[in-house]
């Protein structure tokens, strides 16, 4: 690619390459992923629908009263957190979408402590 091209764009591009391969029902949603400086994501997703099924993110109350920071272990929480959820939902099944980041630190942490949790993908 050339040298003008942004990070963002390219992450961009990473995530429609993707998107094109995966989608997500309702027995078998979508675990979206999004990953930025301040905050952390994440959603069980019906594309058949365009529902969101669950969420969670570092924005939640149980997140800020854990005392948890957005890193690699606060990633964990909220692949914890969204794991139950979808458990709770009677998801166990899900496709993961990384959103075009690299599978390493906080998005390895998350999806690791989402199959912890009971979520296979």
């Amino acid at each position: 690619m050339p040298n003008n091209v942004s990070n963002k764009i390219k992450r961009q591009r990473r995530h429609m390459r993707i998107r094109r391969k995966i989608s997500g029902t309702a027995e078998c949603p979508r675990l979206s992923v999004c990953v930025t400086a301040s905050n952390i994501y994440a959603q069980l997703i019906d594309d058949e629908k365009g529902v969101t099924l669950a969420f969670s993110s570092s924005l939640e109350k149980a997140f800020k009263e854990a005392n948890a920071k957005v890193n690699v272990a606060g990633a964990q929480l909220i692949g914890k957190m969204i794991g139950d959820k979808g458990i709770k939902a009677g998801i166990s099944n899900v496709v993961f979408d990384r959103g075009g980041f690299k599978f390493h630190g906080r998005v390895k942490a998350l999806a690791e402590a989402a199959r912890e949790s009971g979520l296979k993908f």
